[in-house]
């Protein structure tokens, strides 16, 4: 099978509805959740530090960065599951045990300042060392937000796809095996990495697609009857999800548009996510609305491009000074678009913005449960949310009859 591991890299890459395509490229939520689960890991960090970090995974700030993952498409479904806390089984043993949650901080911390291979495998390896029952290698979806091109993500359909393709029997829940498939993984990697990426995401990617059974290798006269029917229902269910994701899409882009529209008309200069700019809504081109070119702001590199990640941004007109940033949340993506804002906060924040979630209508609980959470609201960032529908059916009238930024606040909502 390694044999023909070009013919199926173009396999992956030229199937329009493989994680290739639908995640790894062209894809701003991916790119977006770099900085802010980086911003997440070093929340949990604070308040392992501190004292704050609670005795169970639910309402802790682990909670909400595995959340962040989780929204990453298929790939990362169902990351949160290894760190629910298990009382009957006291695993994984990071919640009620003060000196491997310290550890577990501790390790967190020095892979976030860590800046070489070399020391993040020394980390993993002094991890593994402390025999932390229960935590195994799923927090290498972590790492993989930290370090792209040197650890790959890892969960079951990612390893299944190891071992199918390279004839191998890597197991799930050990350090030293999932190092063992690292090192295979870097290889092949390197190898094929003029089709793939230094950016690990792509191979494990392919590894998922194999694994879950949606990326069939070849002709299948081997399969069973069954096993046809099971593979056609999962690409069955793969074509769904693109399906839907197409939809969201195309209501992101309208409500980046009403945002557009209402900042122009307020006076404001406005801009679009610098990857949105090319795009447009019932005929009117974003290019049209928004700034030809981003304000100079004086900031890192990586944090500047962060910044112009964000869905749209107000300006106080000819200034470089924000005054409403707004992320537009899709029906599968809250905790990211929260973590972003609060980020930017940090970054941009001189007192005199506000910032604002746009939200699907049917996730309005789910977001008010998510901007109660004390991890959220111990950084004193005031976040007010505004409904798919409320702006849409007010967006003409908030045009005529706005002044200032502050018209928002009749159909914005806080908690």
């Amino acid at each position: 099978m390694q044999g023909n591991l070009s013919q199926i890299i173009q396999q992956y890459k030229t199937d329009k509805e493989s994680v290739y395509n639908t995640w790894f490229i062209n894809n701003e939520e991916r790119l977006k959740a770099f900085r802010s689960i980086r911003r997440g890991v070093m929340q949990v960090v604070e308040d392992i530090k501190s004292h704050r970090f609670p005795n169970d995974f639910k309402g802790s700030s682990l909670e909400f960065v595995l959340s962040c993952i989780a929204e990453q498409k298929q790939v990362f479904e169902g990351a949160s599951h290894p760190f629910y806390w298990k009382p009957k089984l006291r695993i994984p043993d990071i919640y009620e045990n003060e000196s491997n949650k310290q550890g577990f901080g501790q390790f967190l911390e020095n892979c976030l300042n860590a800046k070489t291979e070399e020391q993040i495998i020394r980390q993993i390896i002094t991890l593994d060392n402390k025999k932390i029952k229960g935590l195994g290698p799923a927090v290498a979806s972590i790492l993989y937000f930290l370090h792209p091109t040197i650890i790959p993500p890892f969960n079951t359909a990612i390893i299944n796809g190891f071992n199918f393709l390279f004839k191998d029997k890597k197991k799930l829940g050990s350090w030293s095996e999932y190092l063992k498939l690292r090192e295979v993984l870097i290889d092949t990697n390197n190898q094929h990495r003029g089709d793939l990426s230094s950016d690990l995401g792509a191979v494990a990617g392919l590894l998922f697609e194999i694994g879950s059974q949606k990326l069939v290798l070849g002709a299948d006269e081997y399969l069973s009857q069954n096993e046809r029917q099971k593979i056609e229902k999962l690409i069955e269910k793969r074509r769904e999800a693109v399906e839907q994701e197409k939809a969201e899409d195309d209501l992101h882009t309208e409500m980046q548009y009403h945002l557009l529209k209402i900042g122009n008309a307020l006076g404001y200069d406005v801009i679009a996510a610098s990857n949105d700019r090319s795009k447009s809504f019932s005929g009117a081109n974003f290019s049209f609305i928004s700034l030809q070119q981003f304000p100079t702001i004086e900031l890192e590199k990586d944090t500047l491009n962060t910044v112009k990640l964000i869905d749209v941004l107000w300006f106080q007109k000819a200034t470089n000074n924000v005054i409403a940033a707004f992320e537009v949340e899709k029906s599968t993506s809250i905790y990211s678009g929260i973590l972003r804002l609060a980020d930017l906060s940090f970054t941009i924040a001189d007192g005199d913005e506000v910032f604002y979630l746009i939200v699907p209508d049917k996730r309005e609980k789910d977001v008010v449960l998510q901007l109660q959470r004390p991890a959220i609201r111990q950084n004193k960032v005031i976040i007010k949310y505004i409904m798919f529908s409320d702006l849409r059916q007010h967006c003409d009238a908030l045009c005529r009859f706005g002044e200032t930024h502050h018209i928002m606040e009749k159909i914005a909502k806080s908690v």
